[in-house]
């Protein structure tokens, strides 16, 4: 027992949350994997309480109140229930003989640990900084959460899901019963650390605000309840007397700033959402690339249609799986092949529509399309030099008939084996919206059935 005691004190005398949230890990650290077994082992249901209580309360070098003591005692006897369930589904799985609600039983008996911590700290039996302690539990709770809910529904007979990170926005649960409870939990949580009064920000539970928002986005996302995350903005923002976000750390402030960033996104307010999600890929460390990928997945489409921007190729090399996921369309659109981006587009579709955002990349294709008719402006070559004039002076044809545009349209979409006929109303319809989205400049002269484009910059952003 005193293995795990001794660390303790030594922790709790130094005030370092972080040192007393390690031992109340449910993963032992990899320098004593068999820490969780020797701890569970070195005692019994009927002699556990008295011992922990004994090793704190009676010890020469412990400088803990009763109060605190007492608390404590609570919490590692429910971290000792909690390890005993951990290591049946560790037994089990390796006998192969996973019972119906084994996952269940792990996930209650982490609850009653969390709701322990949660309640001591609420009414400032524990000290300031156990704050820690309380967030690093309710992030195993969610996992253990998603853990019981699955084996529920398994055994319902309903649909499996996965329970990684980069799922968090993009799956839903067939059951959700457990996870929803421990909802409400983070809730009460994050209330506690928003709220706190306590004049003396150094020890203020107001460090842990961001952490347990960005634990809610990742659970209402992951209960397809977004909605409820703007409750969580809205809270933070009306909030004057929080710290800047800046002071907090850096993991923190690029999670909030990557789930704000998608919250805009999803409202179709692709230009804050470029600027949060930038803000989260610039503060993103450079080893963490899974989180990098997962900004960038909506960085990019938030560039294409804000900025009308595609990823370069070295980027897109850096990251396989948004390669796989983007590249053939990046192709499609720098090379204005119309076809192909549908044929790209139609093959990624059930990934776009899990990660929503297909009808984001589907509004590329008029950027493809631009791309197209800018073909069409640079092969129409320069106008002839007037009598004076110089090399200098020569600019491009501006005048292009739209019987050109229609032969390239032609070519691309309505080629042999198509299936498609492009009328020429289409095809001026097709222009008249380029031009009144600003991504052609000029005019239609149905007189003359012409285009006539801008001389200083037909195509906008280009060079051209």
């Amino acid at each position: 027992m005193e293995a795990i005691i001794e660390p303790f004190r030594r922790a709790h005398a130094s005030g370092n949350g972080y040192a007393v949230s390690a031992l109340l890990s449910p993963v032992a650290p990899p320098d004593d994997a068999g820490r969780l077994y020797d701890f569970y082992r070195a005692s019994n249901e009927q002699q556990i309480e008295p011992e922990i209580r004994y090793a704190l309360k009676y010890s020469k070098s412990s400088r803990i109140s009763p109060e605190e003591s007492n608390a404590w005692t609570d919490i590692f006897v429910l971290y000792w229930k909690a390890v005993g369930e951990i290591l049946a589904v560790e037994e089990a799985t390796n006998q192969g003989r996973l019972e119906d609600r084994i996952w269940v039983a792990v996930y209650d008996a982490w609850k009653a640990l969390t709701d322990s911590i949660q309640r001591y700290v609420s009414n400032g039996t524990l000290p300031f900084w156990a704050v820690v302690c309380m967030y690093h539990a309710a992030t195993n709770l969610r996992k253990f959460a998603i853990k019981a809910d699955e084996q529920l529904a398994s055994t319902k007979g309903n649909v499996t899901f996965n329970s990684g990170f980069q799922d968090d926005v993009v799956d839903s649960l067939a059951k959700t019963e457990k996870l929803e409870e421990a909802a409400r939990l983070f809730n009460r949580m994050f209330a506690l650390c928003l709220g706190d009064r306590n004049p003396d920000l150094n020890e203020s539970r107001k460090w842990g605000t961001y952490y347990m928002a960005n634990l809610q986005f990742k659970t209402y996302f992951k209960l397809k309840t977004i909605n409820l995350s703007k409750n969580v903005v809205r809270s933070i923002e009306a909030q004057p007397d929080l710290p800047p976000l800046p002071l907090f750390p850096k993991a923190h402030q690029v999670t909030y700033k990557y789930y704000t960033g998608i919250l805009a996104f999803l409202q179709e307010d692709y230009a804050k959402a470029e600027v949060l999600l930038t803000e989260a890929w610039s503060l993103c460390h450079v080893a963490a690339t899974k989180n990098q990928e997962l900004i960038l997945t909506y960085l990019i489409p938030c560039r294409l249609v804000a900025k009308h921007n595609v990823p370069s190729q070295d980027l897109l090399a850096r990251f396989p799986g948004l390669q796989r996921r983007f590249g053939p369309l990046v192709n499609c659109i720098k090379g204005g092949d119309l076809t192909g981006f549908d044929n790209a587009l139609l093959a990624g579709e059930e990934e776009f529509v899990k990660r929503r955002i297909y009808l984001t990349l589907e509004r590329g294709r008029d950027i493809a399309l631009r791309n197209l008719l800018r073909k069409v402006f640079i092969a129409g070559g320069f106008e002839e030099l007037k009598e004076g004039q110089t090399e200098a002076d020569r600019i491009r044809r501006t005048r292009i008939t739209l019987a050109e545009f229609a032969a390239a349209l032609r070519m691309d979409i309505g080629g042999e084996g198509s299936g498609q006929v492009l009328e020429d109303d289409e095809v001026e319809c097709m222009i008249a919206n380029m031009i009144y989205k600003g991504l052609m400049k000029g005019y239609i002269s149905r007189e003359h059935a012409m285009v006539v484009l801008n001389k200083k910059g037909a195509f906008p952003g280009t060079g051209v």
